[in-house]
């Protein structure tokens, strides 16, 4: 039931913030923990999650739809998967993975404005939220503060950065950290789909470039994930994502090493480093396959 403080589209976000907290994880430049607060070269829009001691830089939840949707690329249903499937997945595995599909789900149709698709996939995500036990990660006052500032972009960020800290909270304080790998990868999973196939419908260089990013984001996603491996869901997951690996050697990546740059003042620290991909069309083509093998088995 819509709950009257805050309208449908808050709750889009609200829960797509949750089950995508790293939707589609990008530019990697190191992995040396920052205490400090950062501001990527590209935007402001990534943050920093750490999960079992392991720090990754992650952009928000909406960074990739909007990357995607500046492509060029068309509003897509028949990409999604199904909302009505949700009843079938019936084990905490599958209902973890499929929340971070879902939340994916979610921040794309809400990127394109799609209203009444938004509220079939909100179902979805609340449905497996509650059935995992942390859609109560978020409080009233958590909300009504990111309603207040709905139209401000850079208080839509912060409130990003807050909602992922409240929910990495409740997993942490859960244990269930297992559950927080899961929404991880079944989210950076769909969004790389999504990028995957607008990478080959349009051929535009930024999306192609972000998909080649993903290499050192699954390397980090496997070694995250590798301490559950005797668990047989996992180990086939983990073997899914290993074929992908091999195939991302092949991917070559420059990074240049740039200074960053400290406002002491802000406390904000500016990175400045660039990051080259190189990636040919039948490369391309051979993650986009094994995406979608990976994809189908998780949203079996």
């Amino acid at each position: 039931m819509v709950k009257q403080y805050f309208n449908l589209r808050n709750q889009v976000f609200v829960f797509a913030v949750l089950s995508v907290f790293a939707v589609s994880c990008g530019d990697e430049p190191t992995d040396t923990q920052i205490e400090e607060p950062i501001v990527e070269n590209n935007t402001k829009e990534n943050q920093l999650m750490e999960i079992d001691g392991k720090v990754f830089s992650i952009p928000s939840p909406i960074q990739t739809a909007t990357l995607i949707k500046n492509s060029g690329t068309n509003y897509n249903k028949d990409i999604l998967n199904e909302p009505s499937k949700v009843t079938n997945y019936s084990t905490s595995f599958k209902k973890a993975v499929n929340l971070g599909v879902y939340g994916a789900d979610l921040g794309y149709v809400t990127m394109y404005d799609q209203t009444q698709d938004a509220i079939s996939y909100l179902t979805a995500v609340k449905s497996i939220g509650d059935d995992l036990g942390v859609s109560s990660a978020f409080d009233k006052e958590l909300i009504e503060r990111f309603e207040k500032n709905i139209g401000n972009k850079d208080s839509l960020l912060a409130f990003v950065s807050d909602a992922y800290k409240a929910s990495d909270r409740y997993l942490k304080n859960n244990q269930q950290n297992d559950v927080g790998g899961l929404i991880l990868a079944g989210g950076w999973v769909e969004s790389l789909y999504f990028a995957t196939n607008a990478a080959e419908m349009t051929g535009n260089k930024e999306v192609i470039r972000r998909v080649g990013e993903q290499k050192t984001t699954l390397n980090n996603l496997i070694k995250l994930l590798t301490p559950y491996y005797s668990k047989p869901d996992f180990t086939a997951l983990v073997d899914r994502l290993m074929e992908l690996n091999d195939i991302y050697e092949k991917v070559e990546i420059t990074y240049t090493y740039v200074k960053p740059t400290t406002d002491a003042e802000k406390k904000m620290t500016t990175i400045n480093s660039t990051t080259e991909v190189n990636i040919d069309d039948e490369l391309l083509k051979a993650i986009s396959e094994k995406v979608v093998e990976i994809r189908n088995e998780i949203i079996s």
